[in-house]
């Protein structure tokens, strides 16, 4: 490969990192970067905005680790006619519930993180858009 063009392609790749260190940050001034995922090798120890670059032993598996210990989620998002506001969130939410627990959570652990509720006025029999969403704790944890 042409060396300039892999300098071109370095500068690039920095100037994005920077943009979305920036993006982050909560309050002007230095940050501290702690690289970790399977390109942490490749950020620069060198960086406008940061103090210091950390390179964590084993960072290359974070992501990794990050996923063994997300939890699970259940969605639904239909309309449902009929039922009434309460009845409808009530659907939604065992939908939603069921859903969890077909993909291995653990019902106990299971509570509703977000929930959405959109009356349908063109549409008869008190229409209304829900969509519920849940987590819990994966069965085996």
């Amino acid at each position: 490969l042409d060396s300039d063009l892999i300098t071109a392609t370095q500068m690039e790749i920095k100037r994005l990192l920077v943009e979305a260190i920036d993006s982050m940050k909560l309050e002007a001034g230095l940050v501290t970067l702690l690289a970790v995922g399977g390109g942490a090798f490749l950020v620069p120890n060198d960086l406008p905005g940061v103090d210091q670059v950390v390179q964590v032993p084993n960072g290359d598996v974070a992501n990794a680790v990050g996923a063994a210990i997300a939890q699970i989620s259940g969605e639904v998002d239909q309309v449902f006619q009929d039922l009434g506001r309460e009845g409808a969130l009530a659907a939604a939410e065992n939908i939603a519930v069921g859903r969890a627990i077909s993909a291995g959570a653990k019902e106990s652990s299971i509570s509703v993180v977000d929930v959405e509720d959109t009356p349908i006025a063109y549409l008869p029999g008190d229409a209304r858009r829900v969509r519920v969403r849940v987590v819990g704790d994966l069965i085996n944890q």
